[in-house]
């Protein structure tokens, strides 16, 4: 006779496995709707084009954002009832994974840029930064965002430690501190951006200036709505020592764009100027 397989930790359901089967649910397809239609509306506003404009510039973000908090929910509530030990490893590889793409997206911006500043071509005149390229200053903007997005890694580690510890609300305040440095810090790149004496039209080193700066910039935005969404789950106690994984990808999301932004000031800012 077969024994009864045990597992260490407690099952929602009389599952014999320790993984939890998702329902079928709406969203995914509303958000990639939504998403396709978004972008449809964007290449048609570059284009010139005459399109419905309560169809395709209205409704779909509103799809979009009301999609999102519905999948946002669902899943949070997955998570308090149905996840596992063994779920919520495989959440914590699958992001490290996406990290590590992550890493590789943003290597591509630093070969290109380092392919271009350590070999300048006779086109932009065999210098670097080319010639008619004023750089920004690294010593100004880019290194008070520098000290902003340090400090909210530190602000996010005080917040992470302390809800092991149990101290919901230093964990609160933590995450409210980061989320305004982060806030700051967006607000800094776009002000860095509009008093720039180039844009990303000029030449390479425009365009690799501001894709690897401004997809950083994106990356910066995402990770303070995933800050946020996790202020709003400590409101309402969604996390504790045990089973916190929202809160612990965040935080990794978050340390993985610190990081990058070091390099970024360090080789475009201060080592490319």
């Amino acid at each position: 006779m077969l024994k009864k397989i045990k597992y260490n930790i407690l099952k929602p359901r009389n599952e014999k496995h320790p993984f939890h089967l998702v329902e079928r649910s709406p969203w995914p397809f509303c958000v990639s709707w939504a998403v396709l239609a978004i972008v449809l509306s964007f290449v048609a506003h570059l284009k010139n084009l005459k399109y419905d404009y309560l169809g395709l510039k209205i409704f779909p973000p509103i799809l979009l954002i009301f999609s999102v908090y519905r999948w946002f929910g669902d899943i949070i509530t997955e998570s308090r009832n149905n996840h596992t030990i063994q779920v919520r490893n495989g959440l914590k590889l699958g992001m490290k994974l996406f990290i590590v793409s992550e890493i590789m997206f943003f290597f591509s911006f630093f070969w290109a840029f380092f392919h271009s500043a350590l070999s300048p071509s006779i086109w932009i005149g065999g210098i670097w930064p080319p010639l008619g390229i004023e750089p920004i200053n690294p010593w100004g903007l880019p290194f008070l965002n520098t000290i902003l997005l340090i400090s909210s890694g530190v602000s996010l580690t005080w917040s992470h430690r302390a809800l092991f510890s149990g101290h919901l609300l230093v964990v609160k305040d933590g995450l409210l501190m980061t989320i305004l440095l982060g806030l700051t810090f967006s607000f800094c790149q776009s002000y860095e951006y509009k008093t720039a004496s180039f844009s990303i039209n000029d030449g390479i080193y425009g365009s690799v200036f501001y894709m690897a700066t401004g997809f950083h910039g994106l990356h910066v935005f995402i990770g303070t709505v995933m800050l946020i969404v996790c202020l709003i789950r400590a409101r309402r106690e969604h996390f504790s020592r045990t089973q916190h994984v929202g809160f612990e990808i965040s935080a990794w999301y978050w340390h993985f764009v610190d990081v990058v932004w070091i390099f970024l000031w360090i080789w475009v800012y201060v080592w490319g100027s």
